[in-house]
């Protein structure tokens, strides 16, 4: 399990629940024996601050004892996960917490792989729920909520948006499209003085040059065709406020002046009218566009740009913090399952293939990929060869990023605890609103499968091997899976026992 952690075993029964201990001891766990009468006494004595209990395994006890003891442990410690021995029918009215908290249910008649299964989706689930514990705390605490990452390009943009937030400068934040320089507009406002007045949002390159004026400063009736009836423009709108200026590169010359006079007097005239209407408004923009070379080319007017430009922050590309990519898709993904829109997860090949991806849509390309993974394979597991074709990148020395998965010269010598702590299962995680196990064991299975088909150029016998099963097996869950048809293999060769090769007819996949 997870460094000083314990094993709570629960069971009534003193000799199973010694034969358990000297199991768990010869896989190195280290346990907390205990009866259902006494399990918070022995906890108390035996857990101290540099130790924590990582999983429960309970025994059989009839139905409400038992859900009477998980919802006792789950107030002690949300995230413990159970390992429920027997097979007793639990209450249709357990809740939906203390239902995601079971990651299995074993005979009492244990194997030694059930067992060593059991506590590794226990870990994964253990390992997820005190991560998403700590970023939800970072989140409580954080005041920059929604700007992701721990590289030092994002913590060097989260201090300079500390140092001008609370003043009344103007921010010009630069960077490639889809890196999310709207977001950090957003935090700026919420973490100033004007954070109750409103944050209007505008993009100047998506107004008609001939709008952009009346959408901005608004109109009197009658001022130009259409114009049948007085509007507010978007200053007016944030009086009090922040004005947050999006691509402030796509504005014409001729709006560019009427700007910097709105900045320079604090005051403007809507479109028609003759009232001088007084401003009080930051002006925040942004532009991925490169404002100086504009200047040179006479695109973009150079007073504008230093009354603008006070305070520059640079959105640096998701490319050059990959570091950051796997906690950008936690948090996708809880935006996703937040707004109802499913859910997803990605497997540690799968991230490390995402990681090396140039993109050039930045943030904004990550999260369509996640969106359009989640209904491809809703609440599935991705792993690289599930991503469309050009997200599955190599490493640095050329090999696929599945092979990290399983070495070619250790995959048929690894053992059952190093598979357990093997870095490509460890990413596997188990969502705290559930998870449909039955589909998420049945894609995990036949990415395997798959992976060892590949790697063994389609010889069953050695996939067989690979995988610690017997080919009579394999050849049935292939055909159960399609993968003779997927594959389209006419016939695969395999190895009987005298190493001759032999073949499956084309039948096996009918």
């Amino acid at each position: 399990m997870v460094d000083e952690s314990k094993v709570l075993v629960i069971e009534d029964d003193a000799r199973y629940r010694h034969d358990l201990e000297t199991v768990l001891a010869f896989l190195g766990e280290d346990t907390v024996p205990a009866s259902s009468s006494n399990w918070s006494k022995h906890v108390e004595e035996n857990i101290k601050a540099s130790s924590k209990i990582a999983v429960a395994i309970i025994g059989s006890l009839d139905s409400i004892r038992l859900e009477n003891l998980l919802s006792d442990i789950h107030e002690r410690e949300a995230c413990i996960p159970f390992v429920i021995l027997g097979r007793e029918r639990l209450s249709d009215s357990l809740t939906s917490q203390l239902t995601t908290s079971i990651t299995a249910f074993l005979d009492r008649n244990l194997s030694y792989q059930s067992l060593l299964d059991a506590l590794h989706k226990s870990k994964l689930f253990y390992d997820h729920h005190n991560r998403l514990r700590d970023v939800d705390g970072l989140r409580s605490s954080d005041v920059f909520p929604g700007l992701v990452g721990e590289s030092n390009a994002i913590q060097e943009v989260r201090g300079m948006m500390g140092q001008v937030a609370n003043t009344e400068v103007s921010v010009l934040i630069t960077g490639e499209s889809g890196t999310g320089k709207e977001v950090v507009a957003r935090n700026l406002h919420i973490n100033s003085n004007r954070a109750e007045k409103p944050f209007i949002p505008i993009n100047c390159g998506a107004i008609p040059n001939e709008l952009l004026e009346s959408e901005l400063f608004g109109h009197e009736k009658g001022a130009f065709t259409g114009a049948i009836s007085t509007r507010i423009g978007r200053f007016e709108l944030a009086d009090g406020g922040t004005l947050f200026l999006d691509e402030i590169g796509d504005m014409p010359l001729n709006m560019q002046v009427k700007i910097l006079r709105v900045l320079q007097e604090r005051s403007f005239e809507r479109v028609g009218g003759v009232e001088t209407i007084l401003t009080d408004v930051r002006i925040i923009a942004a532009t991925h566009k490169d404002l100086e070379q504009m200047i040179r080319d006479g695109n973009f007017r150079q007073d504008l740009y230093y009354r603008l430009n006070v305070f520059p922050i640079e959105m640096p590309s998701l490319r050059s913090r990959p570091e950051d990519v796997p906690l950008l898709l936690n948090e996708l993904i809880t935006i996703l399952e937040s707004e109802k829109k499913g859910s997803i997860r990605f497997n540690s090949s799968a991230i490390k293939s995402l990681s090396r991806h140039p993109w050039l849509g930045n943030v904004r390309e990550l999260a369509n990929l996640v969106e359009r993974m989640a209904i491809l394979y809703p609440h599935g597991i991705v792993g690289v060869n599930d991503l469309p074709e050009k997200f599955r990148n190599s490493d640095e020395r050329g090999r696929p990023a599945d092979e990290f998965l399983y070495p070619e010269a250790n995959l048929t010598s690894v053992s059952g605890s190093e598979l357990n702590a093997h870095d490509g299962l460890d990413q596997t995680m188990l969502p705290l609103n559930g998870i449909d196990l039955k589909a998420y064991l049945t894609n995990l299975e036949k990415d395997l499968i798959s992976q060892a088909l590949n790697y063994s150029d389609g010889v069953v016998a050695r996939a067989a091997q690979r995988l610690h099963i017997r080919r009579t097996t394999l050849v049935e869950k292939m055909r159960k899976y399609q993968l003779l048809k997927k594959q389209n293999i006419k016939e695969c060769k395999i190895l009987n026992d005298n190493s001759h090769e032999t073949t499956i007819n084309s039948e096996l996949s009918d």
